[in-house]
């Protein structure tokens, strides 16, 4: 199987994780304006699904580091394959809280909170379990991502128009995303072996926990996304003729928004096996600083804005930068 073999590769790879789960939402925005959310997960997961089994089947399955994908699987105990599956089910719930937080608060408020968070308590749970990495210069970084999650609350709350309980639910909808977004990688985690090159009997490699991790988000999605079809946090019920109802492109939006996502988790995976699980899903997190990116620069949510929230915004994006760079230096000092 493909792995990455030095510190620099895995910084590298966790940059492209950034973009990609920056920019995945996009493809919400790119849909047909009447495409309710809800359809458009269906496509994401899909999508999501089907690029992780292309890249198992082919990154997994050729290189001499490691074990092959069937291989692999054949040795797998329940254990691990249980936990990889559960963390697919907690991604799924926490991702749909954030399509529907970007639904009505934006991309640039529900990223900042919503993943801004997910990255503290993920860098907390992962650092606690495997501490690789400087603690200081690890959490000062932490603390400044939070500092900038506050940024943009408050930026939020001084965008015009905004209907204010339409506004605490999007917040509160950022915030939940959050806590169960910060939980998942941990399962996903705890399923691998440390070292991808000599992998422990048992455990799983970063290739099949990744698929188990799609079995879990396929599962729990034939639960999550029917019953928020039938109690949507906003708007009328959708019905499965709705999904069939949609364009071409709403569908390819989707399947291309879940395929963006797909390709960024990978290689966060497979990063981890030399920056530590920690560092990696703390890297590839820096995901808040492009979306906040696209949503101000490119959607332009802040535009009408009060006076004084661009200076708002630069404290947000000056505390994302400098936090980011203390993580990547966490694992060099």
């Amino acid at each position: 199987m493909f792995v990455v073999e030095n510190y620099a590769a895995a910084v590298f790879c966790c940059v492209i994780t950034m973009l990609c789960w920056g920019s995945w939402a996009n493809t919400q925005r790119l849909a047909g304006k009447n495409w309710r959310f809800e359809l458009f997960y269906w496509d994401y997961v899909f999508g999501t699904a089907l690029m992780i089994l292309v890249l198992c089947l082919t990154l997994g399955s050729f290189g001499s580091s490691g074990r092959s994908l069937l291989t692999d699987l054949r040795q797998a105990d329940p254990e691990p394959i249980g936990s990889a599956i559960a963390g697919g089910v907690v991604f799924n719930a926490a991702n749909i809280l954030l399509v529907a937080a970007i639904d009505i608060a934006g991309m640039a408020v529900a990223f900042p909170v919503g993943i801004g968070l997910a990255l503290v308590l993920g860098v907390l749970l992962n650092y606690w379990a495997e501490p690789l990495g400087n603690p200081l210069l690890l959490f000062t970084g932490v603390g400044l991502i939070v500092a900038a999650m506050v940024c943009a609350a408050m930026a939020h709350r001084r965008r015009p128009g905004q209907d204010q309980a339409v506004g605490a639910k999007g917040l509160l909808l950022s915030l939940l995303s959050g806590l169960l977004m910060g939980s998942f990688y941990r399962f996903v985690a705890a399923s691998m072996s440390t070292n991808f090159h000599d992998l422990a009997p048992g455990k799983l490699g970063p290739y099949s926990a990744l698929l188990f991790f799609a079995v879990g988000l396929l599962l729990s999605n034939s639960i999550f996304n029917t019953a928020l079809m039938q109690w949507p946090i906003r708007g009328n019920p959708v019905t499965g003729a709705d999904y069939f109802r949609g364009t071409a492109r709403d569908h390819l939006c989707g399947m291309a928004g879940g395929a963006i996502w797909a390709v960024g988790m990978t290689l966060n995976i497979v990063a981890a096996g030399q920056a530590g699980f920690a560092i990696s899903y703390g890297l590839g997190q820096g995901a808040t600083l492009v979306a906040a990116c696209w949503g101000v620069f490119i959607w332009h949510e802040f535009r009408d804005a009060r006076p004084g929230t661009g200076k708002i915004l630069v404290l947000m994006f000056a505390g994302y930068l400098l936090g980011l760079g203390l993580i990547i230096a966490a694992r060099m000092a």
